[in-house]
């Protein structure tokens, strides 16, 4: 650990392994170390199914669950946008090479206590039970302007400046009710509040285009999940970083980060040795004093023996709780993945319920995505605080991600990625550098 590194990456979790990637990839001479013997952080997936029931306490009933390591469960599920940004990331930094992914089969939005597949093309919307037979033409309408809007072409918006006006006024112009902006905002846009309905509708209309590509890529949900669960996504930018010169350690203690007269960072200590660097790119638990809790996260992993009903024996699927639906502020979120995915044995599933918790009893708050995969197995419960950074780390030169939402997607876990490498770099990543490069590289 002597030589002087230009960056120093601490933990495993996806983020960091994403970063570490980036900056080899970039050119940097990256050092990264995790305190633990595997990858993943709390982003880990978890195998053999032993290793899971130890994690939470439980004893393991002898037999019931198949083999063992027929099961790879992620601590943090979540699925990937087929056009969204981690898979850009995966295709322009060739780390696809070393992954393969499975389409999920179903896109499912809950209203009045019961499921119905997210309408995302005027074929659906007129086939759709979300509506009546008025605002199915008036959503028609509106997915007919979001398709033909184009950023760049003011002819395309029709007498609408969606660069100004706010999302609520679009949905307005086209009269639409409070049930279809709601799905529409959260189960097509994805957001996780109603606070967008106030900012410029063309970051809403984007969001729905990039849903609708997706999903144009693939047929069946515009979702995508790796074979063998989440954990083989840090192990796939750990190689890459390797690639361009990358240097990991694994199970190395952080004993200190070391720091000059003006608070800026020269180096990490692990007991007697110090590895000299310029920046530390990092996880909120390598840092607590330079880090503060946002909020709480509760996750529901769930074994059931079948698949969630009325989503056509779908073998996996997510399902979008809207807020307002169950009189919350926050959405709860469901997923659903099998072994088709090589992550359960036959004939099981692993269900998900996640939520930003927002009573003393979060339990009670994921009633309804529970109800919805029941009857359950097993179930392991677990609540998490979510931390943010208390500064950009520009003084510091330490950069710190903030912990993992909610969401069952990675639209959220990129933005904060490419953010923290900006801050760092000072630049936005470069994709097209990227490609250009391995292309030379493999040739």
């Amino acid at each position: 650990m002597d030589e002087e590194y230009d960056a120093i990456v601490l933990g495993t979790g996806l983020k960091e392994c994403i970063l570490s990637g980036m900056l080899s990839v970039s050119g940097k001479k990256v050092l990264h170390i995790d305190r633990n013997k595997y990858y993943g952080g709390e982003s880990a997936s978890i195998t053999p199914l032993e290793d899971l029931f130890a994690r939470f306490g439980v004893d393991l009933p002898e037999g019931k669950y198949g083999r063992g390591r027929d099961w790879n469960v992620d601590l943090i599920p979540k699925f990937l946008m087929a056009n969204g940004l981690l898979v850009k990331l995966l295709i322009h930094t060739g780390v696809t090479r070393y992954l393969e992914f499975k389409s999920v089969e179903g896109s499912y939005v809950y209203k009045g206590g019961k499921i119905s597949k997210v309408p995302v093309d005027q074929k659906e919307a007129l086939a759709s039970d979300l509506m009546g037979m008025f605002e199915k033409r008036r959503f028609r309408n509106f997915l007919i302007y979001v398709q033909d809007f184009v950023q760049d072409d003011p002819k395309s918006w029709k007498d609408f400046d969606p660069t100004t006006k706010p999302m609520q006024d679009l949905y307005d112009k086209f009269g639409l009710d409070k049930n279809t902006q709601d799905f529409t905002g959260h189960a097509l846009a994805l957001y996780r509040d109603d606070d967008y309905l106030a900012e410029p509708a063309v970051k809403t209309i984007n969001r729905i285009k990039l849903y609708s590509d997706s999903l144009a890529r693939y047929g069946k949900s515009p979702y995508l999940y790796p074979m063998y669960g989440l954990g083989e996504l840090p192990q796939g930018f750990a190689r890459l970083s390797a690639i361009y010169g990358g240097t990991y350690m694994l199970d190395k203690p952080i004993d200190e980060i070391v720091y000059d007269s003006n608070g800026k960072v020269v180096g990490v200590r692990s007991g007697e040795e110090v590895a000299k660097c310029k920046q530390v790119y990092c996880d909120p638990t390598y840092v607590p004093e330079k880090v503060r809790i946002k909020g709480k996260v509760i996750r529901c992993i769930c074994l059931l023996d079948h698949p969630i009903a009325n989503t056509k024996d779908a073998l996996s699927t997510q399902i979008i709780i809207p807020q307002k639906q169950v009189g919350r502020r926050s959405d709860i979120y469901v997923s659903l993945i099998s072994s088709t995915h090589q992550v359960s044995a036959k004939n099981w599933f692993i269900g998900m319920v996640s939520t930003t918790v927002e009573t003393d009893n979060p339990e009670a708050e994921i009633r309804p995505g529970l109800e919805l995969l029941s009857p359950i197995a097993q179930k392991f419960v677990s609540v998490s605080d979510y931390y943010e950074p208390t500064d950009n780390g520009l003084q510091s030169q330490i950069f710190i991600s903030e912990s993992y939402d909610a969401t069952t997607h990675f639209e959220t876990t990129c933005l904060d990625v490419l953010n923290i490498f900006k801050r760092g770099t000072g630049e936005d990543f470069d994709f097209s550098k990227i490609k250009q490069e391995l292309g030379d590289e493999e040739q």
